[in-house]
This record gives C-alpha cells, structure tokens and sequence, in this order.
C-alpha cells in the first residue's frame, strides 16, 4: 500500500461529502442587492463558456472552501420560490448528482447519505443531517438556509445558502452561496489526493480543490434545473425524465462532470429513487 492510499481514500470521501459541504457565508440581504450582483454580472451571464447564463466564483481560505453560483433560470420566481422553500424538494435535488445515496425529510430535517464510490451501499454512506430554514420570504426576494454542524473526516459548519429575485420576462435570478471548514487532517488529506487520483481533475475556472467545489456548485445547479423542469409533470413520469435531464445537463461538461456512462447512472438513480419512495410510504 503506497503512503498517499488512505489520505487519498480519505478525501475522495471528503469530497463526496463536499457535494453536500456548505459553510457560513454571507447572503444578500435583501432584493436589492441581489439585483444590483444581477447588474454587475449581467455581461458574465450574457457572455461566457458555459453555454447558459451562469457565473461562478471560488476561493480557498486557510480551513475553509467557499464558492457562489450566480444563475439566471428560466422559471418564474413564484415556481422557484415555492418549490425551494420545501424541504422534501430539497432531498429530491439532491438525489440527483451520482453519489449522493439517499436523503430523506422530516419536517425541517434532512438527513443526507453520501458515498465515496457509486456502488457502495447506503447504510456504508457518510451521513450528514441538515436542518433547513427559510430565512426570509417576501413577494421579490427568497432565501433558505440549510445547516449542519459537523461532517466526515473533520469537515465542520456546513451551510447551503439560496436566494433569488424575479427577472422580466418570467425569469429569476438565484445566487447559491457554500462552503464548509475543516481540520488540519482533512487539510492533509485533500492535499494527499489532490496529489495523486485527483491530479487530472479539473474545475471550470480553477483546478485544485477550488475546481472540486467548482464542479459541485454545477452539479446541484443543473439539479436545480432539472428539478423545475420536471416538477409540474405527473408524478409517475417525474424521476425518469428528471434523471435523465440531469445527466444530459452534465455531459455538456465531460471533462469536469463526467463520472460514468448514461446507463449506469440511471439504473442506479432509478434504484435510489424507489428505495427512498419506499422509505417514505412505510
């Protein structure tokens, strides 16, 4: 066994938790500020490699990561507001992104499962309980908070932070706020994989762990996405076309969100998904 194989394996389960690791960041206070960010970034959002009105932000601090995703979607914020304000649509977001194992809501709990390898099954996946918040709610300006306090591997202060404003034209722009801190051990073991296994992997601004939060950010953006895609059809079809929506989403980005073939990834979602329907109904 090399010196760099249990750090390595450390992170790669820090990083699956990082899908999911958010820390205290600041949020907009109020509708006027996130529409004045929607000023400032109007030329990013017009103007960029993603090929969708999306700008994102990353930085590294001493034992924190922290990114914002500033998106423009193409739902009414009535819909984006109503549908971010539940819990449980919270755990259906959050299902989609490939290691993500389960998530299941009571009331304002969530109690995530995320795994360090696609196969590894649920009750072998880290946990980490959410407790969700709507920290404000007005007719032009949305925000929610998910909180934890503690993750694997030393990880620590976990925050999920939405907000958005209605645009013209039945839009809304929402800005995603993340980041989590961590120890000096999981400092070590970050730097270990990023080392070795996670050498080749890139974000879209940056490479390092900044790229790994980076590609998160996108991953539960498109989540995002899909989720409003999918909502207001009939709750039999919902899953399957969510699903495969997401995954087609991501193969836009193949060099930094391709993890494994359409096929795969949807037998395994399709599981996931009837395992926690199940769960919910017993």
């Amino acid at each position: 066994m090399s010196p760099l194989s249990r750090p390595a394996r450390l992170f790669q389960g820090l990083a699956a938790a990082c899908l999911l690791a958010f820390a205290p960041l600041a949020a907009h206070a109020d509708a006027g500020d996130l529409r004045g960010r929607h000023a400032e970034l109007k030329e990013q959002l017009r103007n960029n490699s993603y090929g969708r009105p999306l700008h994102i932000d990353s930085r590294e601090g001493r034992n924190t990561l922290q990114g914002d995703v500033y998106a423009v979607l193409d739902h009414p914020f009535e819909k984006v507001k109503e549908a971010l304000r539940d819990p449980g649509a919270w755990c259906e977001i959050m299902l989609l992104p490939f290691n993500t194992k389960a998530c299941h809501a009571n009331g304002s709990r969530l109690a995530m499962r995320i795994g360090r390898k696609p196969d590894q099954p649920v009750d072998q996946a880290y946990r980490i309980d959410f407790s969700y918040q709507n920290a404000s709610v007005a007719a032009d300006y949305f925000e929610s908070r998910l909180t934890a306090g503690q993750g694997p591997f030393g990880t620590r202060d976990y925050v999920i932070v939405t907000e958005a404003v209605p645009l013209e034209g039945g839009k809304t722009f929402m800005h995603m706020s993340y980041a989590y801190g961590f120890s000096g051990s999981g400092r070590f073991a970050m730097q270990a994989y990023m080392a070795t296994a996670g050498a080749s992997k890139v974000g879209f601004t940056t490479g390092g762990v900044r790229g790994a939060v980076e590609r998160n950010a996108m991953r539960y953006y498109l989540a995002i996405d899909a989720y409003l895609d999918t909502v207001h059809l009939p709750e039999g079809q919902r899953v399957e076309k969510r699903v495969n929506q997401w995954f087609s989403a991501t193969e836009r980005y193949p060099k930094q969100l391709r993890e494994m073939d359409r096929s795969t990834y949807v037998a395994m979602k399709r599981q996931e998904y009837e395992r926690q329907e199940l769960a919910s109904v017993n």
